[in-house]
């Protein structure tokens, strides 16, 4: 394969030669990636068929659909997103001009995961492009079809130079992370996450790092169960429970688990039928690797459902486990797959004291009827994200930021947010060249006189709506005219 050194070089050497900055470049490319998804939709499905054994219809709406909707909403508003910003102004300021200037950062690295291999490698691609960055695309190996597939196809409806597509496994990733990049996004676990934000300390290269966690799930007593049940059991066992904010262990007093085992047992008939096995809607874990490793945390648990696998397939049933013990395997790691612990608290303060006594989660979810007790949790606690009565849907929201905090990452993206994380918010004051005497009172020699100028047009505060423009126009004029008599 190519030197990364190569890649990287004449990703830069484009991006220097300018043609990625004209807004109108920027959109003709996110329409290309557009006409893209929209032609090869079927080759996609079928990569991702092949990967996680997902059907069409939840491979279009898990992957494609949220791709064609950022590029709709990116493409609509990134002339106003691109735009200056205007900036308040003090006394000094007054007559310059002052704004906030989004300039992109360069050459830009995206590492993408296997559990979603296409929606995670196009979403901050579109953010990038929007930016107008270059950017090196580094698809999953472990989803290998995908990543093939996205090799083939970006090159042809995508500047070749400008976002070139790298794949290969562990020596390419480690290669291109000597590279010099002017940001790297990584979406994937916290260990390769230390790994990547290591080799971008060479560079003073920032990252944004998407990683994962134990996202908690608290179920309060007073709630509808067989709704929160619902909702739970779809985020939990969709990818078959390969999803970095998917909910990792519920949290409930122990008068109510057995209802909860119940509601979730009820909720996977209506959902896959009597045998989950032959639901076209139940995917597979992803390779035997990661079959074994979930099968390595069931070890010594209490299964109150499911339980049943088939390494050929690397089936494993939407499993429900009671009775946790905090200190069992199954709660040390993020579990990535369909098993559902079920850890007992008595109170809303012991299920706070639980989420703050380990790392920072990805998300959290909060269910009850009382919005306030939801606040609470929400103000005592940290997380990426939050939905309080479901789970997930704080991710389909754009205008939301999508990230982690602590172990769970840092940085966010999504709509707006992809476009500021690619770009430099560069500050931008320009003067002109006249009314140089009001400049004196920062000029030697100081003197008393010219540190209450200097407070006066520093720290005074106005009601613009009470004393209006006019009169601080007025102060301006008599400030520069007092000046000058100081001088």
């Amino acid at each position: 394969m190519e030197k990364m050194q190569q890649i990287v070089g004449r990703a830069r050497a484009a991006f220097r030669s300018g043609r990625s900055r004209p807004l109108e470049f920027r959109i003709q490319q996110l329409k290309a990636l557009q006409r893209m998804v929209q032609e090869k939709e079927k080759e996609i499905l079928a990569a991702i068929k092949a990967d996680l054994n997902k059907c069409g219809y939840n491979a279009y709406s898990h992957e494609i659909l949220g791709v064609l909707g950022e590029l709709a909403l990116t493409m609509e508003k990134l002339p106003s997103w691109a735009a200056p910003q205007p900036v308040k102004k003090n006394l000094l300021t007054m007559r310059d001009e002052a704004y906030i200037n989004y300039e992109p950062l360069g050459v830009v690295l995206v590492i993408g995961a296997w559990n979603y291999p296409f929606v995670l490698v196009m979403q901050p691609l579109i953010g990038a492009i929007a930016a107008g960055n270059a950017v090196v695309v580094k698809p999953s190996e472990v989803s290998e079809n995908t990543a093939r597939l996205v090799a083939e196809l970006l090159p042809q409806y995508l500047d070749k130079e400008l976002y070139p597509v790298v794949t290969g496994g562990v020596p390419e990733t480690t290669e291109l992370l000597t590279q010099r990049f002017d940001h790297i996004l990584y979406t994937g676990n916290t260990a390769v996450g230390k790994i990547v934000m290591a080799a971008a300390a060479k560079h003073l290269t920032p990252v944004t790092l998407e990683l994962g966690g134990k996202s908690p799930c608290y179920i309060d007593k007073d709630c509808d169960l067989a709704v929160a049940c619902r909702r739970i059991t779809w985020g939990k066992y969709m990818n078959c429970g390969q999803t970095c904010i998917a909910p990792d262990y519920i949290l409930c007093d122990p008068s109510i688990q057995s209802r909860v085992v119940e509601n979730i047992k009820a909720t996977l008939k209506e959902f896959y039928g009597e045998d989950v096995k032959s639901s076209p809607d139940y995917e597979r874990i992803v390779n035997q690797r990661h079959f074994k490793r979930i099968l390595g945390l069931l070890e010594g648990q209490k299964i109150a459902l499911g339980g049943e696998t088939d390494e050929a397939s690397r089936f494993i049933a939407p499993t429900i486990l009671t009775d946790v013990s905090p200190e069992s395997k199954v709660m040390e790691e993020e579990i990535f797959g369909p098993v559902l612990p079920i850890v007992t608290v008595k109170s809303v303060e012991e299920a706070i004291e639980f989420i703050n006594g380990r790392e920072k989660p990805l998300a959290l979810y909060v269910f009850s009827n009382n919005k306030q007790l939801i606040k609470r949790v929400i103000s005592e606690t940290s997380s990426g994200g939050v939905t309080g009565n479901d789970v997930i849907m704080h991710y389909f929201l754009s205008t939301l930021p999508f990230g982690g905090v602590g172990h769970s990452g840092m940085g966010a993206y999504h709509g707006k947010h992809s476009f500021e994380t690619f770009s430099h918010r560069r500050a931008c004051l320009i003067k002109d060249l006249k009314m140089e005497s009001t400049n004196k009172v920062r000029y030697p020699p100081s003197s008393q006189k010219k540190v209450d100028w200097a407070k006066f047009f520093l720290l005074k505060r106005f009601n613009k709506a009470r004393i209006g423009l006019f009169v601080l126009a007025l102060l301006g004029v008599v400030a520069a005219v007092m000046i000058k008599v100081v001088n």
